[in-house]
């Protein structure tokens, strides 16, 4: 998935109105004191250069990826290589932070119900804009442009990626040029993430015709650099914005995105030092990295992680979704399978040891749930459960069905494990699973498919949409604010049927008091509030262990150390504060 996610990933604005509550819920991985929501963004370069000593005006850097754009319009894509663009050149109301924390952008502050900018019932929001803002061809930014944005992600048929939130406005009103004033239909608890990063001028176009659109190729922003030339397979290239609202900044006078065919050529010409930034590296480039002279590893932690579904409905196509998984269905199955993989061993030989153990939906950010630690392997534990559960070894160590909650007697405890094909740390890591379970007395079958089937749609025969599985693996994150992602998947009114084609709880995880929480914060406009139910729900959901989370990898890049001004930061592309970057 993109890290760049014009509709909500990145709109930072959710944890900012964390910071700027009286009482503030206890959130260690997002600041919680004032000063966040008030001080600079923080960065290496905060002060205009100078002759003698710090950041100098000037130069060029250069980033290696092997990926095309398709589109720079952040409206009808989500490549990741497009957001390594658009970060640098598009902008919103915020700004994320390393530690999932965020600031005003072009917005002076966050609105609250304690400044007056949130109403009572949260379905009327008030945004005043930095005075002076202006586009990179020096038009002014205004309220209308806002007005213009929503008007082009509501035209029916444009093709834009979601209109999510969006569709919940009612009408978007412009009281002066610089004041935005939103106004919901019905109350949408994640609000402050609309428009957290993105917004289109409002002499873009017709937005009719917006896959013809000049601005697909070229897009017109506030941020520190703007689109010079765009050349298919080849480069992007863009200069200093002259019209940047940091009248000093962005120091460096040009940035270009170098298209190249693979990522062994990307390393080739980072060692070379004819490239200054090489995009997307993984585990296993460490060991060539680490040796390499002047130059430095970047490797955050990556929100979200690689997780098993477990389906606790019927396997059958389509699923009755009333009717229970016969091995699956017994929560004592479930967490045996959590407790008896080593996931550490698989860290350790397929990701070498750059990896944490999967803990849960909310393992960072604001709504980080800190109490809930990845499962233990524990065998015996595990081979106890499946006892308890009815579940006797074999003649050849597979379990059978002595007694077992829903299978009947003699039924082999044998499961279907499917991720998406071609994927080599994946497959690998399922070798690894396999044979865990094994010693446990599970016998697993693997069975994949290219990922336009596993995780396609319900016309497309999509088995996690159809419901004929048993576990299927891949990585997915609840992003800065998990309303939608708890919802999906937690939601029994999201379980998938004929009668339901679009819905994405896949497990089929169905609980009333699930559905209660889940109600409950869609209607509660205080996030700390908001916050404590969905780590109910988080606890709720791993000791019913439908979710099996394997691995939390590094979000991992590389680049020449005369660039000065990298910070790290998972929730956003490499160059989100290239304002400050500087060449030594």
């Amino acid at each position: 998935m993109s890290k760049f996610q014009v509709f909500g990933m990145l709109a930072l604005l959710v944890a900012l109105f964390a910071l700027a509550q009286c009482a503030p819920a206890p959130a260690p991985a997002a600041p919680t004191s004032a000063p966040a929501a008030t001080s600079a963004p923080a960065s290496a370069a905060t002060a205009a250069p100078t002759a003698t000593s710090g950041p100098k005006r000037g130069g060029k850097v250069t980033m290696a990826v092997w990926q095309s754009p398709v589109t720079l319009n952040g409206l009808l894509g989500t490549q990741t290589v497009m957001s390594e663009v658009l970060v640098l050149v598009v902008e919103g109301l915020s700004k994320v932070q390393p530690d999932g924390s965020g600031l005003p952008n072009l917005a002076k502050e966050v609105p609250t119900v304690q400044n007056g900018g949130v109403s009572a019932d949260g379905k009327t929001i008030t945004y005043n804009l930095k005075a002076g803002l202006k586009w990179s061809d020096g038009t002014p930014l205004t309220c209308d442009d806002f007005k213009f944005t929503l008007q082009a992600i509501m035209t029916p048929g444009v093709g834009v990626v979601s209109t999510t939130g969006y569709s919940d406005i009612d009408v978007i009103e412009c009281p002066t040029p610089e004041r935005v004033v939103i106004k919901f239909k019905t109350f949408y608890a994640p609000y402050l993430t609309l428009f957290g990063d993105f917004v289109l001028p409002k002499t873009t176009g017709d937005p009719k015709g917006m896959k013809d659109w000049a601005y697909n190729r070229k897009p017109v922003g506030t941020g520190p650099f703007k689109v010079d030339e765009w050349v298919a397979d080849s480069h992007v290239t863009l200069s200093r914005n002259p019209n940047y609202r940091e009248s000093n900044k962005p120091y460096l006078d040009q940035f270009v995105i170098r298209i190249v065919p693979s990522s062994e050529v990307a390393m080739q010409l980072l060692q070379s030092g004819e490239v200054d930034i090489m995009w997307n590296n993984t585990e296993a480039d460490l060991p060539q990295l680490e040796k390499m002279t002047g130059v430095k590893v970047s490797k955050p932690l990556q929100i979200g992680g690689e997780r098993m579904f477990l389906n606790m409905a019927e396997n059958k196509d389509p699923s009755d979704p009333k009717k229970p998984h016969l091995i699956l269905s017994d929560v004592r199955v479930r967490q045996a399978i959590g407790l008896g993989m080593n996931k550490q061993r698989i860290i350790d030989k397929l990701l070498f040891g750059q990896a944490r153990p999967g803990s849960s939906e909310l393992n960072a950010g604001f709504f980080n749930c800190q109490d809930l630690k990845a499962y233990p392997y524990d065998a015996d534990k595990a081979k106890k459960l499946l006892d308890e559960a009815g579940w006797v070894p074999g003649a050849d160590g597979i379990r059978v069905a002595k007694g077992a909650k829903v299978a009947p007697d003699g039924t082999r405890l044998r499961l279907k494990y499917s991720t998406t094909s071609g994927n080599k740390l994946r497959e690998d890591s399922q070798v690894l699973v396999v044979e865990d379970m094994k010693a446990i007395g599970i016998d697993m079958f693997i069975e994949n498919a290219p990922s336009s089937v596993v995780i396609g749609t319900w016309d497309g025969n999509s088995p996690r949409r159809h419901g004929n599985f048993d576990i299927i693996m891949y990585t997915t994150n609840a992003g800065i604010d998990p309303h939608s992602q708890m919802t999906n998947l937690w939601a029994s009114w999201q379980i998938p049927s004929v009668d339901n084609k679009g819905g994405l709880n896949y497990t089929r995880f169905n609980e009333p008091k699930a559905d209660e929480l889940l109600k409950a914060a869609a209607a509660e406009p205080d996030i700390n509030k908001r916050k404590t139910i969905y780590c109910q729900l988080a606890q709720m959901t791993y000791d019913q262990a439908n979710m099996i989370y394997l691995y939390q990898r590094f979000d991992i890049d590389s680049y020449r150390d005369k660039l000065q001004g990298w910070l790290e930061n998972a929730w956003d592309n490499n160059g989100w504060n290239a304002e400050d970057w500087w060449l030594k």
